[in-house]
């Protein structure tokens, strides 16, 4: 009898490691790649009109997800809450990335949003957390990947430019705002972000006066249901489920790899250049991304309560 609980309890354990690996690496293949498929929807597809459609479908489907397993709706003031993230993150930040994208390469896209970690510590010390040392450097480091960024051959100081650049400081401070208020549980907060965010991204499409101006290739109508399914459903799922089981310096660490893997496939698929330059402040970005990453968690791990057996 203790044989079989054993070998069940190993074959279970085995399997939770399977599912964070397969978990993990399809956040860090997934989100990396929606960057080129943005630039590949974007072909025959109107900015703003392309990420309504895609949030407001991807939320839909979760919603009903959620309610189908015994989910309950949230009440008011968490729908504004949700509203309220969901503004920052998905129709400014995301919005921003796709505006930007019209003219901004994926690789140099995903390694300046990459900088939303060191955003955070920046914004969250005018809101009075004194960073460390520690944090300095690795916002020294961050920053230098977009002055190196800047350099020969990648302009930042286009309209498209300060779009790209606006992305990852929108997305900060949605991610820490989100933190003072009441949110939905789980994953019905990414279900109701979406679901906000798509009517008023419809809504700037709108106000932006973006019409169809030929038919939409099956290639754009691919890239969108990829990033409706994949980017926002499969990846999102993974994202809760890694902050769940794992540590935050795990679920994170797509931060410092999909710029790796949106270099990667713009330069394989999407004939983007390859330059050392690029591959230079990628680097520089990646270190100070990790640098205050461990920074942070170390000082979660001083300030946690010890742990009680139960």
């Amino acid at each position: 009898m203790k044989r079989h609980a054993v070998a069940a309890s190993s074959e279970s354990r085995s399997g939770g490691r399977a599912l964070l690996i397969l978990a993990l690496l399809s956040l860090h293949l997934i989100w990396g790649s929606t960057y080129y498929a943005m630039r590949v929807a974007l072909e025959t597809l109107p900015p703003y009109s392309m990420g309504a459609a895609r949030f407001s479908i991807a939320g839909a489907l979760l919603l009903l997800v959620l309610r189908l397993r015994g989910a309950p709706l949230p009440k008011p003031r968490e729908w504004l809450a949700a509203g309220a993230v969901g503004t920052l993150l998905l129709v400014m930040g995301n919005g921003f990335v796709v505006l930007a994208e019209r003219s901004v390469d994926s690789g140099t896209a995903a390694t300046i949003v990459a900088t939303m970690p060191l955003w955070m510590a920046g914004i969250g010390w005018l809101w009075g957390e004194r960073p460390k040392a520690q944090e300095l450097i690795g916002l020294a480091f961050g920053f230098a990947g977009i002055v190196v960024l800047n350099g020969g051959g990648v302009s930042l100081r286009s309209i498209d430019g300060l779009f790209v650049l606006l992305a990852p400081v929108a997305w900060a401070v949605g991610s820490l705002w989100s933190r003072r208020l009441a949110m939905p549980a789980g994953l019905m907060s990414t279900a109701c972000q979406m679901l906000v965010a798509g009517p008023l991204m419809f809504l700037v499409a709108a106000l932006r006066g973006e019409e169809l101006r030929g038919p939409v290739s099956s290639h754009s109508l691919f890239a969108l249901g990829y990033l409706t399914v994949f980017g926002s459903l499969i990846a999102f799922s993974a994202y809760g489920y890694l902050l769940r089981k794992t540590r935050p310096l795990i679920a994170t660490s797509y931060a410092y790899v999909n710029p790796l893997v949106a270099l990667g496939i713009g330069t394989a698929l999407g004939g983007e250049q390859l330059s050392a330059r690029k591959l230079g402040a990628c680097s520089l970005t990646a270190i100070g991304v990790l640098v205050v990453t461990l920074s942070r968690h170390g000082a979660a791990i001083s300030r946690a309560e010890p742990v009680r057996v139960r």
